[in-house]
């Protein structure tokens, strides 16, 4: 009787076996016969089980080997993290090709585990469809209304200007981290957009609202979180997801009680910011029962942290750069200064100087150009695509590798140079690049460039105006890092200045 049941027990063993086998046999063949059907996928190095190529990677700075890997297999490849396959967009013709003219195909947002723990498919960096398409033409419609990129935006950045020369003033030419005031500074005009006033630097609770954002940008992009977003049951272990969660907690406690005091006093007649607009479209459309609107709490909530991260961190970020590359190239922040004198002699700088001022705005591009802040970010095929001869289904992580594009040897004489000549032509006047898409480019181009554009023109030519960037005593500008802290975006790495007044 047991030797029966073994039997029967083998049999039916192997009977599952072979039926798996059959399956396996039947998928392959339907996907080898689907992907002649499709097209030839892009090529790329060749992933292991589980791991895909994360041995490949240099997960601290992996657009870096994106880049080198092009070299090998071409502008279009893909890349496995684990099971997840990317395709990468190498150069300026590849990434414009793919975001401009076939915006609609790429123009999908791919939302990873660890930024699916931030925004839930809410707001406007990381949702897709409908929900993306209503909260950013409301953000960029209310905006506008409030003056991004306009003469009252203008006057906010002005009146922000002279707080942070305050802070720097308490130094009085010692070192000092600029991390944290110019920070506020830049916040703060979001800030007085989105809330309607602005904040002192000593407001713990703004101080602190900031500090959250920024460590998120920071630690959102770490290797440990890449791994995370690759094998989301690695979740529970990782200090930095914990870090992420208990900030975002926190951030949304101290935006409700924002959010509750300008509701109480809030007047449908007189709007404040951002936040005003937003409450009294979502009281409209409560009280004419429309159903399935957008404008709900989380929205709100996820839409004005993606305003400060979009708004602010790129800004201060980009600015923090510009100091530091000043105090590192001292004889380009020679010619700033005499640029500066020359033609705005002792008053406030205006956006209106920019024409004036070639030179300086010719540095401001070549720090937005080298210090390559978003290197990477990821889009998402909407549908399935037939690119440059490649088939990408619909759905696929897609990278357009921007770094790329801003170091791109056929487009720039010395990419990995700070050579402000880049935007200047052979009479000294100032010329624009096609290849220059710091802010990316398409539909997903960045919500807040002209607000970014004005902020990084009167910052600089004002800080430059009445300081010198140096390095400290000791310290000279071959000292000064220029690889970066890999984040959502790439911060400059620690360092300390010192801003000198000049006579």
């Amino acid at each position: 009787m047991a030797v029966i049941e073994s039997l029967l027990q083998f049999l039916s063993t192997g009977t599952l076996l072979g039926a798996l086998l059959l399956l396996l046999v039947l998928y392959l063949l339907s996907s080898g016969s689907r992907s002649q059907k499709e097209g030839k996928e892009p090529p790329g190095p060749k992933p292991l089980p589980l791991l895909g190529n994360l041995l490949t990677l240099d997960l601290k700075r992996p657009f870096d080997t994106f880049f080198e890997l092009s070299k090998t297999y071409g502008n279009i490849f893909q890349v496995f993290l684990g099971p997840k396959k990317i395709v990468v967009l190498v150069g300026y013709k590849t990434v414009k090709d793919a975001l401009v003219n076939h915006g609609e195909e790429f123009g999908d947002r791919y939302i990873d585990p660890g930024y699916w723990i931030t925004h839930s498919g809410h707001g406007i960096l990381f949702s897709n469809g409908e929900n993306w398409r209503e909260m950013r033409r409301f953000a960029l419609s209310n905006l506008r209304d409030f003056g991004m990129g306009k003469r009252g935006s203008e006057e906010k950045i002005i009146e922000e200007i002279h707080y942070l020369k305050e802070e720097f003033d308490k130094f009085e030419g010692k070192p000092f981290d600029t991390t944290q005031p110019v920070n506020y500074a830049v916040s703060n005009i979001m800030s007085s957009i989105v809330y309607g006033s602005r904040f002192e630097y000593t407001d713990s609770r703004f101080t602190e609202m900031v500090d959250m954002i920024n460590e998120n940008v920071r630690v959102s992009g770490s290797p440990s979180m890449m791994l995370c977003n690759t094998f989301p049951w690695l979740g529970p272990f990782l200090n930095n997801k914990r870090i992420i969660v208990r900030n975002v907690l926190k951030h949304r406690a101290e935006m409700t009680r924002m959010f509750t005091e300008l509701l109480e006093t809030l007047n449908p007649h007189e709007r404040r910011g951002f936040v005003d607009s937003f409450l009294i479209r979502k009281q409209s459309d409560e009280q004419s029962g429309k159903k399935n609107s957008y404008f709900h709490d989380e929205n709100l909530m996820v839409t004005v942290t993606d305003l400060f991260v979009a708004g602010t961190d790129t800004s201060a970020t980009t600015l923090r750069w510009g100091l530091m590359f000043m105090a590192k190239y001292p004889h380009i922040q020679d010619r700033v200064h005499e640029e500066i004198d020359r033609l705005i002699g002792e008053r406030q700088p205006a956006v209106e100087d920019r024409k004036k001022l070639p030179y300086t705005d010719a540095v401001i591009h070549e720090t937005q150009r080298l210090a390559d802040i978003a290197p990477l970010v990821p889009h998402m095929t909407s549908c399935d695509v037939h690119f440059n001869g490649y088939f990408i289904k619909k759905g696929t992580n897609v990278f357009p590798l921007l770094t790329s594009v801003l170091k791109d040897p056929s487009e720039w004489e010395k990419p990995n140079s700070f050579y402000p000549e880049h935007f200047l032509d052979e009479k000294g006047q100032f010329v624009k690049r096609d290849a220059f898409l710091a802010f990316s480019a398409g539909r997903r181009v960045c919500l807040g460039e002209s607000l970014a554009r004005m902020e990084l023109f009167l910052f600089f030519t004002s800080l430059f105006q009445s300081y010198r960037f140096t390095t400290p005593p000791g310290v000279s500008g071959d000292d000064l890092d220029l690889k970066g802290i890999v984040g959502i975006t790439l911060t400059p790495s620690p360092h300390k200045l010192c801003a000198i007044r000049r006579s």
